[in-house]
């Protein structure tokens, strides 16, 4: 688990020192605790006893996230979160989030930062792991703002796969999954909305000098080897053998 547990004060030999340190010691343990409880309430997420290495990865639909992601965690031990598969299996859930979240996909739209944040924070909690690839994520300056403010942390890596449209649109007709946003007229309402909605992202990540671009056409094992090098430079392979 990836939460700070405060710890007690070594013991003393004078038992009045020893008193009142032990007094302070369960005050400020107390007072932690309390606190905590206060921020959860509020969807505030503690931070982690190490500080998780965040990478997101960015790009438009079909330009090859997913499958460059199953590399990076098979390669550097990454705990792999997609968005898209975290808002799908919501919807599959039938819950009333999952009705609006298939309601808003159906459009082409963006689901509320609030939804997928909270989806994203729900499986960090229940990792061991300290280091997640976000797949999808954030899509909009809200998403990312969102994400800082009830994460509290922000990523070391954002990989941007940079494909050319018609190629996207090619891979998103030809892959036939079965979902209710692979058709043309989405697929064209999507490119338009990462368009507009995601390139303010990518260009916050640039200046922040964390971004990382991938020409995203070419073979998959061509694609990966733009990524190998990124992840070797943070020393992540030995973080992953650890």
């Amino acid at each position: 688990m990836w939460r700070r547990v405060a710890s007690l004060s070594s013991s003393i030999s004078s038992y009045s020192t020893s008193f009142v340190a032990q007094t302070a010691s369960r005050l400020n343990t107390w007072e932690s605790l309390t606190t905590a409880m206060a921020q959860q309430a509020k969807g505030f997420i503690a931070p982690k006893e190490k500080t998780p290495f965040i990478t997101f990865v960015l790009g438009g639909p079909g330009s090859g996230k997913g499958t460059q992601c199953v590399k990076i965690v098979e390669t550097f031990g990454f705990t792999h979160l997609s968005a898209g598969d975290l808002l799908r299996r919501e919807i599959a859930s039938d819950s009333a989030d999952g009705a609006m979240i298939l309601n808003t996909i159906r459009e082409g739209k963006i689901v509320p930062s609030q939804v997928t944040v909270r989806l994203i924070q729900k499986e960090m909690e229940s990792s061991d792991n300290d280091k997640f690839i976000i797949d999808g994520f954030p899509r909009t300056e809200e998403n990312r703002v969102s994400f800082e403010q009830f994460i509290g942390v922000e990523p070391k890596v954002v990989l941007f796969f940079d494909c050319p449209e018609e190629e996207m649109v090619k891979r998103l007709l030809n892959r036939n999954q079965g979902r209710v946003d692979d058709n043309l007229e989405t697929i064209k309402t999507r490119l338009k909305v990462f368009e507009a909605l995601s390139l303010p992202v990518i260009n916050y990540y640039s200046q922040r000098g964390n971004l990382y671009t991938i020409r995203a056409k070419g073979t998959e094992d061509e694609i990966f080897e733009q990524v190998l090098p990124i992840f070797t430079t943070f020393d992540v392979c030995q973080r992953a053998v650890e």
